[in-house]
């Protein structure tokens, strides 16, 4: 990517002045020049004549196109701004990424949105691309911002216009825009079509639950694998799986803590599949002197509090803490991957079932009782083989977004000033 676009991929030497950044395409050697953002932008209230109807409401948060059957037609009146390509508006909701707001820059075309988006148009020639990504940049906007913002809600904030016209920020010139511009859409595109295909991997599994796994009085999956005929078994739970609770140690004795013994806790339960070492262990007297137990490898781990039913595969030998009733499937009766499958509806049993004043918790009493359609083993563990195959994909799929949207933070990080 970076070579078809010269990318000088040296870092400029120390003695350079700070108005330039630490990366640059090959042929850029001109400092970046501080200036009033009242030289690039200016406030405007262009008001919508009518012309503008449903189908060009903008929904500025994400930028794009409101369906017009969920556009109010009484919203499409001169209340309403026109947002033009290369407008910039203000969203004024703070978050863990963006402290005071941020400006959102129009690529999609000539738009109408709420009075409530302040609007703010170039005055010179630009990049609309090198602007995109120059003001959502926090470590830019954000010192701008705390000087800006005049009023703040528990929802959104207020931007000064003469406070912000008044903050200075470095811009490259023209040319230097041109190049950044089209580079960082390029990557953006590219971001955006590893999004779609992780989203279809992950509609795609989503139909597959619904067609492998019996549904509703089905005795049957609407899909099956070739060779298996017979109709699934109504049984519970706690005849095929043992149901594990957990414990803890006191936290006074340093004997029962830092040993070699993995103890998780429900929020280590994430998106991980396999869990392989815990952020706190503990000894085998710490073991012995609570109600916490060792797992066999292929034990689900199932959140029974405060966060019901979320799982997790034992990859190695371990414990938990009293927050699980963990799924120790029993051999030939019920295969890890194939459960492991169906903790949309171990998450639903478990909340419905549920009980508790201060927070809902599941016991594993309330567990073994789950009722629950199961194939024979060897079909079990061909329906989870295939999810598992399936998983990883999508596993594969969302480290490759993870990364690329990493590489656009170093890029940003060194290529804007």
């Amino acid at each position: 990517m970076t070579s078809n676009n010269n990318l000088n991929v040296e870092k400029n030497k120390a003695e350079v002045s700070k108005n330039v950044p630490e990366l640059r395409f090959q042929g850029f050697i001109d400092a970046w020049e501080l200036r009033k953002l009242s030289t690039e932008f200016e406030k405007v209230n262009e008001r919508n004549d009518g012309s503008l109807g449903r189908e060009h409401w903008i929904s500025v948060a994400k930028m794009y196109f409101q369906s017009p059957e969920k556009v109010q037609s009484n919203n499409i009146d001169t209340r309403t701004y026109v947002m033009r390509i290369g407008d910039i508006a203000f969203e004024g909701h703070p978050n863990k990424d963006f402290k005071f707001g941020r400006f959102v820059a129009n690529d999609i075309g000539t738009g109408v949105v709420s009075e409530l988006f302040p609007i703010y148009r170039h005055k010179q020639d630009y990049n609309n691309y090198y602007w995109k990504n120059a003001i959502q940049i926090e470590r830019i906007m954000g010192p701008i911002f705390s000087k800006s913002i005049t009023s703040s809600g528990n929802s959104s904030n207020k931007l000064d216009p003469n406070h912000f016209l008044r903050q200075q920020i470095f811009i490259p010139k023209l040319e230097e825009q041109n190049k950044l511009g089209p580079f960082f859409k390029q990557l953006d595109n590219t971001i955006t079509l590893h999004q779609r295909k992780l989203d279809k991997l992950k509609l795609l599994k989503k139909g597959y639950l619904q067609q492998i796994f019996p549904q509703y009085d089905e005795k049957v999956p609407r899909i099956r694998f070739a060779n298996f005929e017979d109709e699934w078994e109504q049984r519970k739970l706690g005849e095929i799986a043992s149901i594990v609770g957990g414990g803890t140690p006191s936290t006074n004795i340093s004997e029962y803590w830092e040993g070699d013994i993995d103890w998780y806790s429900p929020i280590e339960i994430g998106e991980i599949i396999y869990m392989s070492g815990s952020r706190k262990k503990i000894t085998k007297l710490g073991l012995q002197k609570s109600s916490a137990k060792v797992l066999p490898v292929g034990t689900v781990l199932f959140t029974s509090r405060a966060g019901i039913g979320n799982t997790a595969i034992l990859e190695k030998e371990g414990a938990t803490n009293q927050g699980f009733q963990s799924i120790v499937p029993q051999i030939n009766e019920l295969d890890s991957y194939f459960i492991f499958s169906r903790t949309y509806e171990l998450k639903r049993y478990g909340e419905a079932t549920g009980a508790g004043s201060t927070f809902v918790e599941v016991s594993g009493k309330q567990m073994e009782k789950m009722p629950i359609l199961i194939p024979k083993f060897k079909e079990q563990q061909k329906i989870g083989s295939f999810f598992k195959q399936l998983d990883n994909t999508i596993t594969l799929h969302q480290f490759k977004l993870d990364k690329l949207k990493s590489i656009k933070q170093a890029l940003l990080q060194k290529m804007f000033i």
